[in-house]
């Protein structure tokens, strides 16, 4: 896909703040002790519950045409699991280890373009995912099931493939949807995917946990996630795949400041190799 004729520094300086938003999800997951299906239900419904508000008042369109709606809803189910398991691997492990091994995804992406857009598989994709590989490895000495951070790599990993299919989805219907819109289809079905735990986990520590649930729905996001989405339209995938390898950093820094986790020498050479294999593979694309 190519960058649209459209790019200005506006569009340089949206996606940019869109990566410093997005980053803010590390401290936020860490921060809310609620049910990980509570935090992301509640997080969806506010998140519903403002774009749609917004869409109104700009008299913003919800129609979707009958060959869209299947992929918008897979989109929807992706971005869940992407969210869910994301936040497992916050809570069993740390911001740093969270957040690096969510960014395998660019090159799970690259991985699974061919088979998506009919583009030809290139080799050098297995040199970059097996530096992935020994990236991950450096995130946890022992692997074992027995270890709490084994198991978090594994379910950030996963939701790393949720959020790379479910980019290319959208990636194919931003030139017709507005971000706001997309995003508020798959927050409903977010929010219908977990209405049952709302019935199943204690909801007494909800409202004790407010201000970190409305800074994730608001700040991480409306924000962030929407200006994200749009920014599909001005960027090629190899620029938004160079300017994102910056998230986990703010998100490392962030919770370095705000929650006092410094990583530790191993977590900081994992994630090297990780953001390595990406910025290689970006440079790679767009040259």
């Amino acid at each position: 896909m190519a960058a649209s004729s459209s790019f200005s520094i506006k569009n340089f300086l949206e996606i940019n703040l869109a990566m410093l938003l997005l980053s803010t999800s590390g401290p936020f997951g860490k921060f809310i002790a609620l049910p990980v299906p509570v935090t992301i239900g509640i997080r969806a419904f506010i998140t519903l519950a403002l774009l749609f508000l917004y869409c109104r008042f700009k008299g913003i369109s919800f129609g979707l045409s009958s060959k869209d709606r299947s992929p918008i809803i897979i989109s929807g189910i992706l971005m869940g699991g992407h969210w869910l398991a994301y936040f497992v691997a916050l809570q069993m492990s740390n911001v740093a280890i969270g957040m690096l091994s969510l960014f395998t995804y660019p090159v799970i992406t690259a991985f699974l373009e061919p088979l998506f857009l009919k583009t030809r598989f290139q080799k050098m994709h297995l040199v970059l995912g097996f530096l992935v590989l020994c990236g991950i490895y450096f995130l946890v000495p022992d692997f074992s099931f027995d270890n709490s951070y084994t198991i978090a790599i594994g379910f950030g990993v996963f939701s790393a493939l949720c959020y790379a299919v479910r980019n290319l989805i959208l990636k194919t219907k931003v030139d017709r949807y507005q971000g706001s819109v997309l995003m508020v289809y798959q927050m409903v079905i977010i929010c219908l995917m977990l209405i049952p735990a709302f019935f199943y986990y204690d909801l007494e520590a909800v409202p004790d946990q407010w201000k970190g649930l409305l800074g994730l729905a608001v700040i991480t996001t409306v924000f962030g996630h929407t200006m994200f989405i749009n920014c599909f339209k001005y960027f090629s995938i190899t620029t938004i795949s160079i300017l994102s390898s910056v998230q986990p950093v703010y998100g490392i820094l962030i919770g370095a400041l705000v929650l006092s986790e410094i990583p530790v020498w191993s977590t900081v050479a994992g994630g090297c190799l990780i953001l390595a294999s990406v910025i290689v593979e970006s440079v790679r694309s767009y040259r």
